[in-house]
């Protein structure tokens, strides 16, 4: 009786297409083939036979590398582009930065007193710019509707004063 190894992890086993190779590698293959030979046809006469099977053979590694290569599950296109990320489009240096939610809790209660000491009279008066600039993103909207009802209300009173005196 034949007996079969089967591996514990499943997410490794590829399918296979054709000569017990993936399509990855077929496409590969098939890609270094397809410029590797006429290459080598081409050199073959001015250079020799050896050096045109280096050549050949420098030209189809690549494509070689590309269907063969994996490294923890990645191939060899993320991995360099991984590493080109890494080297030359990201900072070198990445400042520590964080956003600390206590602390903007703590910032927002310290000017929540301050304008609430303000507006009860247990502290001096400030300017209208010192409590706009206390705003948050809230009261800044509610600040609004209320500018807009008043500009309605004066709308609504100008046009009813206006009715009434040509009566």
């Amino acid at each position: 009786m034949a007996y079969v190894p089967v591996p514990k992890d499943l997410t490794k086993v590829k399918t296979k297409v054709a000569f017990n190779l993936t399509k990855r590698q077929l496409v590969c293959f098939g890609g270094g083939a397809l410029i590797g030979v006429p290459l080598f046809f081409l050199l073959r006469g001015p250079a020799g036979n050896s050096v045109a099977a280096m050549c050949m053979m420098l030209v189809m590694l690549p494509f070689f590398m590309l269907a063969m290569y994996e490294k923890h599950g990645q191939p060899l296109e993320k991995i360099v582009g991984n590493i080109i990320k890494v080297a030359v489009i990201r900072p070198k240096e990445r400042p520590y930065k964080t956003n600390n939610f206590y602390a903007a809790l703590e910032r927002q209660e310290k000017l929540d007193k301050e304008v609430y000491d303000i507006v009860h009279g247990n502290q001096k008066p400030v300017s209208y710019t010192h409590l706009r600039a206390h705003e948050t993103r809230h009261d800044l909207v509610c600040r609004l509707l209320l500018e807009k009802k008043k500009s309605t209300c004066r709308l609504y009173t100008s046009d009813a004063a206006q009715h009434t005196s040509s009566d």
